[in-house]
């Protein structure tokens, strides 16, 4: 079932959000202070409770638990996340058709991320040809459209 998030999948939330952005974006930044030292789960968790406006806009795909979660903000994703243990189930899939059908039409990603864009490749984005630096990095994202 996919629902809004609450309070109480935060910390959940964080946990996922953490380990997916380690195991697949470490091999592209290189970075281990980042990826151990300032990513670290209960700051981010601590945040969501803190603020919990920042959840509305957050959705969950529960089964019997949280194991993955989409963030969207107005038709934008922003992140889409699955458990590392949960991942080729289609959770994914149907966390996407979910943005989709709440009429999300573009997103960023990671240009040498290309597993990810494989994956939004096969539920029909494309790249738009726009391309730009992420913040921060020296990592180019591009924009994908459907």
């Amino acid at each position: 079932m996919i629902r809004r998030a609450i309070d109480r999948d935060a910390s959940r939330i964080a946990e996922i959000s953490v380990f997916s952005k380690r195991m697949n974006y470490r091999e592209i930044f290189h970075d281990d202070m980042v990826s151990f030292g300032e990513i670290q789960v209960y700051p981010l968790a601590k945040e969501y409770i803190e603020h919990p406006e920042i959840l509305k806009e957050f959705y969950v795909y529960e089964d019997d638990f949280v194991k993955g979660f989409i963030h969207i903000q107005g038709t934008q994703v922003l992140e889409l996340y699955v458990d590392t243990f949960f991942v080729d189930q289609g959770i994914g899939g149907k966390l996407l058709d979910f943005a989709v059908s709440r009429n999300c039409n573009s997103l960023w990603v990671l240009e040498k991320n290309t597993k990810a864009q494989h994956f939004y490749l096969r539920h029909g984005f494309t790249p738009s040809g726009v391309r730009q630096l992420e913040e921060g990095t020296e990592q180019f994202i591009i924009e994908m459209i459907r």
